[in-house]
């Protein structure tokens, strides 16, 4: 995908939106936009290191209002925390199951919106569990899958959410890529 004038603004409006959805406070926890914007990313970018800013900057934007909300005493959880750049570095890396994924391919997708939330939820629960992170779980195998069953509500949130906002976005994505082929021809 070219990045033209039209594409840029979509691009800015969607991480935006995307940003402000994530801060909606009372939104189910793990369902939000960013796994699919990854892949959507990965997937339909052709500038890669713009691909691997649609979710960083999602993130950030929607960590700067929890942050924001949280000082005014609105929000329960701060947006900037230790550790949070981990956090950015998978999400990001996430970006790389796009590149595999034939944006045509309703199979494709598919396996993409399934193996970004599976990929993060192993790893940022393993980077939780060897970091002390959330219920400090002991250094044991034992610990290590409580805190996997810990997560797995953030888990099944994340699926149901890649899969919802992976089809909004790869399916304008194909919508408008059929009307530009129809403009053109």
């Amino acid at each position: 995908m070219k990045l033209n004038k039209y594409t840029f603004r979509s691009f800015l409006m969607l991480v935006f939106l995307a940003a402000l959805y994530r801060a909606i406070p009372g939104r189910p926890w793990g369902f939000a936009p960013q796994f699919a914007m990854a892949i959507f990313g990965g997937a339909v970018f052709a500038d890669k290191k713009l691909s691997f800013l649609l979710p960083i900057l999602s993130l950030l934007i929607s960590d700067v209002v929890y942050e924001l909300l949280y000082i005014n005493g609105l929000f329960e959880i701060s947006g900037f925390y230790q550790g949070m750049w981990l956090n950015y570095l998978l999400f990001g890396s996430l970006t790389i199951v796009g590149f595999f994924i034939n944006p045509t391919k309703l199979s494709s997708i598919a396996k993409g919106a399934f193996a970004a939330p599976t990929l993060f939820f192993l790893a940022s629960n393993f980077v939780t569990w060897i970091g002390n992170g959330g219920f400090q779980r002991a250094k044991t195998f034992s610990g290590l899958m409580q805190t996997y069953i810990d997560g797995i509500p953030f888990y099944a949130n994340s699926v149901v959410a890649t899969v919802v906002f992976g089809a909004f976005l790869f399916g304008a994505n194909y919508i408008m890529a059929g009307k530009l082929i129809k403009s053109k021809a």
